[in-house]
């Protein structure tokens, strides 16, 4: 064991035991910057480089998909000193994105079912107030959002698997004032069904993220590859504009970042390569930028099994603003803009971690935190909410959505356990847990 190896494997056991605050760790680099969810403790701050990435297949390829557990008794999730954590719902049915109207309610698509929710207030208990169902017959329900920005939005907006429909709105409406209105054909069929929405800062714009419809075909010769594992631009009204980025096989999680007006993506990466290949990653999205889906990765890395494909583009990849760890499926992202957290939180992004199925061990199921200087990404990520696999790898939880709720607390969703569970910050240092 070198000596990288052995200060990684010193801080890991001295956070477990909590002979070490996490705030005041290093960050992990080079081979000791991959993890699995063994090593996975609130504090521990990572940065996956392009210089960091093995060969392909440097391990066999991992069949390792979760079977969901119950949540064993006692089981407690994990966070830093000073925060608690709370089961805020429960009895959901696959909850997954959460957006906030602009009065505080929250808006949960509940994916399998086709349905959206409305969560209003949180009672003395620290529950979850009123839920009220707001639509319903939405096939794969994922994206929501508002339009226009601002206190008054006029719409709802879902992005269903197939296409992006708009409810009538106004504020405080537990129920949809109207049938939703088709704006938009998306392509759906197989593959990703996840279909996320943002408006541009101007709100000219509306940009719908679509995940591919494979792990690697070719979209040259697989027709059902057409406008998948892009971002495409429309108008608000739902008329095609053009294909605002491309090559991001599955921009499940988009934001806008409040400091640049900039497009941020939480992207799922291809999977086949072995344990520590490919890296998931949380970036901006240039407009026209090619981020190397299926042929190229991490910048100009091309995938063996479309060699010699496309050598003109290998100069334009983009390599992405965070590398995180591979196949631990990042969903949905949110800049914090609450002011109950710490101010060195401000501005920074969290990400829900979905987990992986083509890793061994397993690795994600976790909320981790993306810290930014000025709007721009350090590079590096930290674990901050841990625990959803038991110490002999049983999964119980699996992270989707991330919501900054009116109070600043942080909202997460878990189809796992059918819940969301609420992160506040309390400012005592004496220890991390929750219920």
């Amino acid at each position: 064991m070198n000596l990288k190896h052995l200060f990684a494997a010193l801080v890991l056991a001295l956070l477990s035991v909590g002979a070490l605050p996490a705030f005041a760790q290093q960050t992990l680099t080079g081979d000791a910057a991959f993890t699995d969810y063994t090593k996975e403790h609130p504090g521990v701050r990572r940065k996956v480089t392009v210089a960091d990435l093995p060969q392909p297949y440097a391990t066999p390829s991992a069949n390792n998909a979760p079977t969901i557990s119950p949540r064993p008794d006692g089981a407690m999730l994990q966070t830093l000193p000073g925060f608690k954590v709370e089961q805020f719902a429960t009895g959901l049915d696959n909850p997954r994105l959460m957006r906030m109207a602009p009065n505080g309610d929250i808006f949960l698509a509940e994916s399998t079912p086709g349905k959206i929710l409305v969560i209003r207030g949180i009672g003395a208990d620290g529950k979850a107030g009123q839920i009220e169902t707001f639509a319903t017959d939405q096939k794969g329900a994922f994206g929501i959002n508002f339009y226009p920005a601002g206190p008054n939005p006029q719409w709802v907006y879902v992005g269903n698997t197939a296409s992006v429909v708009r409810f009538p709105y106004q504020v405080g409406d537990l129920k949809a004032r109207g049938p939703a209105q088709t704006l938009a054909a998306l392509p759906g069929g197989g593959g990703h069904r996840t279909r996320d929405i943002v408006f541009t800062p101007d709100g000219k714009h509306m940009l719908v993220s679509v995940g591919s419809h494979s792990n690697v075909d070719d979209p040259d010769t697989t027709p059902a590859e057409l406008h998948r594992a892009d971002v495409l631009e429309f108008t608000p009204e739902g008329k095609f504009e053009k294909v605002y980025a491309y090559g991001i096989r599955n921009c499940v999680g988009e934001a806008i970042q409040p400091d640049t007006g900039e497009l941020w993506c939480s992207v799922n990466e291809r999977d086949g390569l072995g344990n520590n290949l490919v890296p998931d990653y949380i970036t901006h999205v240039q407009e026209d930028g090619f981020y190397g889906w299926p042929w190229y990765y991490m910048g100009g890395h091309q995938d063996p099994r479309l060699m010699g494909k496309h050598p003109e583009l290998q100069s334009k990849v983009i390599t992405p603003d965070v590398p995180v760890n591979p196949h631990m499926a990042s969903l949905e992202m949110q800049f914090y803009e609450g002011s109950q957290f710490p101010a060195q939180y401000h501005g920074w992004a969290f990400a829900a971690e979905h987990g992986s199925w083509n890793r061994d061990p397993r690795g994600g199921y976790e909320v981790i935190t993306v810290p930014m200087v000025g709007g721009k990404a350090t590079g590096e990520y930290e674990d901050f909410l841990t625990g959803f696999v038991t110490p002999d790898g049983k999964v119980w939880g699996r992270p989707v959505g991330i919501v900054v709720a009116k109070d600043g607390s942080l909202l997460v969703s878990d189809d796992g356990s059918n819940s969301i569970w609420r992160v506040t910050y309390t400012g005592e240092k004496t220890g991390a847990g929750g219920q």
